[in-house]
């Protein structure tokens, strides 16, 4: 997605990535699902979201509020994915940009998965798990 890309349509972006309708997003995020259409759909003269509408639409679909206004906070410097991780993403193309740069900080008994087979094991038992959390 590029950087002058709308709020609105990475919203929209990663709600599709997830699988999401624009109900689902907006019975989660607390919005009525008019006024989130209009911010996908980026109409003229829709109120800008407030920090803290992204903050819970961000939160509904699991990413940053950095993350829908395309500007990327860096806290730490981003670690390089070990080449299993990338032989997993180049396998499994849909798997979103976030969920892989996720996984980059997994390591087990400090070391990162050697095989792109225990990526995706481990990525399916955290989407599995998903189900705990409600």
């Amino acid at each position: 997605m590029t950087r002058k890309a709308s709020i609105g349509s990475r919203i929209k972006e990663y709600r599709e990535e997830r699988g999401m309708s624009a109900s689902d997003l907006a019975t989660k995020a607390g919005v009525s699902k008019s006024y989130l259409s209009e911010l996908e759909s980026a109409k003229e003269g829709v109120k800008k979201p407030s920090a803290e509408l992204l903050y819970s639409i961000g939160k509904a679909l699991g990413v940053a509020m950095s993350d829908l206004l395309g500007r990327p906070i860096i806290t730490a410097p981003r670690s390089k994915p070990p080449a299993s991780l990338l032989k997993f993403a180049e396998d499994n193309p849909k798997v979103p940009k976030g969920d892989i740069e996720m996984l980059t900080q997994i390591q087990f008994r400090g070391d990162p998965p050697k095989t792109a087979e225990r990526w995706e094991f481990i990525y399916q038992a955290i989407r599995n798990s998903a189900s705990m959390d409600s």
